[in-house]
Protein backbone atom coordinates (compact mmCIF):
# COMPACT_ATOMS: atom_id res chain seq x y z
CA UNK A 1 0.00 0.00 0.00
CA UNK A 2 1.14 3.44 -0.85
CA UNK A 3 1.48 6.11 1.82
CA UNK A 4 -0.80 8.48 2.18
CA UNK A 5 1.86 11.01 3.41
CA UNK A 6 4.88 13.21 1.96
CA UNK A 7 7.04 14.80 4.04
CA UNK A 8 7.83 18.72 3.64
CA UNK A 9 10.93 18.75 1.89
CA UNK A 10 9.83 16.86 -0.76
CA UNK A 11 7.41 18.94 -1.24
CA UNK A 12 9.01 22.68 -1.12
CA UNK A 13 11.62 20.36 -4.19
CA UNK A 14 8.40 19.70 -5.99
CA UNK A 15 7.84 23.67 -5.77
CA UNK A 16 11.53 24.55 -6.81
CA UNK A 17 10.74 22.52 -9.73
CA UNK A 18 7.88 23.69 -10.77
CA UNK A 19 6.33 19.80 -10.83
CA UNK A 20 2.95 20.75 -11.35
CA UNK A 21 0.52 19.57 -8.55
CA UNK A 22 -1.97 21.04 -6.38
CA UNK A 23 -1.08 22.28 -3.00
CA UNK A 24 -4.11 22.61 -0.71
CA UNK A 25 -4.72 23.96 2.45
CA UNK A 26 -7.44 22.61 4.36
CA UNK A 27 -7.41 24.92 7.34
CA UNK A 28 -9.98 27.60 7.82
CA UNK A 29 -10.01 31.21 6.39
CA UNK A 30 -8.30 32.81 9.83
CA UNK A 31 -5.61 30.47 9.93
CA UNK A 32 -4.39 30.51 5.92
CA UNK A 33 -4.61 34.82 6.59
CA UNK A 34 -2.37 34.00 9.82
CA UNK A 35 -0.18 32.34 7.73
CA UNK A 36 0.66 30.58 4.58
CA UNK A 37 2.41 28.77 1.73
CA UNK A 38 1.71 31.43 -1.08
CA UNK A 39 0.92 28.63 -4.02
CA UNK A 40 -1.32 26.75 -2.05
CA UNK A 41 -5.39 27.33 -2.55
CA UNK A 42 -7.46 27.59 0.24
CA UNK A 43 -10.36 24.94 0.64
CA UNK A 44 -11.15 24.26 4.28
CA UNK A 45 -12.11 21.21 5.34
CA UNK A 46 -15.09 22.22 6.78
CA UNK A 47 -16.38 23.49 3.12
CA UNK A 48 -14.87 20.50 1.39
CA UNK A 49 -18.01 18.33 1.29
CA UNK A 50 -20.20 21.44 -0.41
CA UNK A 51 -17.57 22.74 -2.83
CA UNK A 52 -15.61 18.91 -4.01
CA UNK A 53 -16.99 19.97 -7.41
CA UNK A 54 -14.34 23.03 -7.36
CA UNK A 55 -11.85 20.11 -7.72
CA UNK A 56 -13.02 18.06 -10.51
CA UNK A 57 -9.52 19.30 -12.45
CA UNK A 58 -7.59 17.59 -10.46
CA UNK A 59 -9.32 13.97 -10.25
CA UNK A 60 -6.40 12.47 -12.12
CA UNK A 61 -4.02 15.04 -10.77
CA UNK A 62 -1.11 14.97 -8.06
CA UNK A 63 -2.73 16.89 -4.70
CA UNK A 64 -1.04 17.61 -1.54
CA UNK A 65 -3.01 18.94 1.41
CA UNK A 66 -2.04 20.38 4.34
CA UNK A 67 -3.13 21.89 7.78
CA UNK A 68 -1.85 23.20 11.06
CA UNK A 69 -0.04 19.82 11.75
CA UNK A 70 -1.38 17.02 9.74
CA UNK A 71 -4.09 15.59 11.31
CA UNK A 72 -7.62 17.27 9.33
CA UNK A 73 -5.43 16.79 5.82
CA UNK A 74 -5.17 12.62 6.56
CA UNK A 75 -8.55 13.58 7.00
CA UNK A 76 -9.26 15.00 3.60
CA UNK A 77 -6.64 12.76 1.97
CA UNK A 78 -8.50 9.82 2.71
CA UNK A 79 -12.14 11.42 2.18
CA UNK A 80 -10.25 12.57 -1.70
CA UNK A 81 -9.48 9.46 -2.14
CA UNK A 82 -13.05 7.62 -1.16
CA UNK A 83 -14.48 10.21 -3.76
CA UNK A 84 -12.63 8.80 -6.60
CA UNK A 85 -9.33 11.10 -6.61
CA UNK A 86 -6.52 8.92 -7.63
CA UNK A 87 -3.30 10.75 -6.40
CA UNK A 88 -3.81 12.63 -3.21
CA UNK A 89 -1.11 12.58 -0.33
CA UNK A 90 -1.39 14.46 2.91
CA UNK A 91 1.66 16.64 3.88
CA UNK A 92 3.78 15.69 7.41
CA UNK A 93 3.19 18.07 10.09
CA UNK A 94 1.27 20.95 8.10
CA UNK A 95 2.34 24.21 8.15
CA UNK A 96 4.04 24.06 11.23
CA UNK A 97 6.27 21.75 9.86
CA UNK A 98 6.97 23.99 7.00
CA UNK A 99 7.40 26.63 9.43
CA UNK A 100 9.99 24.62 11.57
CA UNK A 101 11.76 23.05 8.42
CA UNK A 102 11.58 24.72 5.23
CA UNK A 103 10.35 28.53 6.18
CA UNK A 104 11.63 29.91 9.25
CA UNK A 105 10.34 33.51 8.63
CA UNK A 106 6.67 31.91 8.71
CA UNK A 107 5.06 32.16 12.14
CA UNK A 108 3.89 29.58 14.11
CA UNK A 109 0.75 29.27 15.92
Amino acid sequence: MQSLEIDCQTVKQKLDSNHPFLLLDCREQEEFNLVNIPESRLLPMSEIQQRVSELDEHREAEIIVYCHHGMRSMQVTAWLLQEGFTNVKSMQGGIDAWSCGIDDSKIRY
